[in-house]
């Protein structure tokens, strides 16, 4: 007689989408939350002692055009730095396009936008070198964005 293994399949683990990792929503619910966290980040690099003057010497106009939710981000780097939510009269040099999560996991320190760049999860045009000149500076920046976000991440 003819003895006939069966193998029992493992059924695969499901993750709670309750977790941060796998949430179903984006982090932020509306653009006013994203000026009242990235925007401000920006706000307060201003005057960061480390980079804020750095900032303000790279004489750039960026335009972020954020997905989930759907809203633009100006920011001026010049003396003085300025940043708008929403459109504004200045003529970007260069224009980024992202989901908001990826800005969010970038400004956690999570995120290489090189890499993202390279792989067309963030789209740029005008100048690129210009921004990646600007991507160093923003290392000091990630404790900045983490303590404004802190009271969010408890409530999520």
């Amino acid at each position: 007689m003819l003895s006939v293994q069966t193998q029992t399949r493992r059924q695969p683990r499901v993750a709670a989408l309750s977790t941060k990792k796998e949430r179903a929503v984006g982090y932020f619910s509306s653009p006013e939350e994203v000026d009242t966290y990235i925007g401000e980040m920006f706000r307060q690099a201003a005057n960061h002692p480390e980079v804020g003057p750095k900032m303000k010497a790279a004489q750039i106009t960026l335009r972020i055009i954020y997905q989930d939710p759907d809203c633009e981000l100006n920011v001026r780097f010049h003396d003085p730095m300025e940043v708008c939510l929403g459109p504004w009269s200045y003529e970007p040099d260069v224009t980024m396009t992202m989901k908001v999560d990826i800005a969010d996991r970038y400004w956690r320190g999570k995120y290489n936008m090189a890499v993202g760049m390279a792989k067309g999860e963030v789209k740029s045009k005008g100048p690129v070198s210009k921004v990646l000149k600007l991507v160093p500076l923003t290392k000091p920046l990630f404790p900045v964005y983490l303590d404004l976000v802190k009271h969010k991440d408890a409530e999520v």
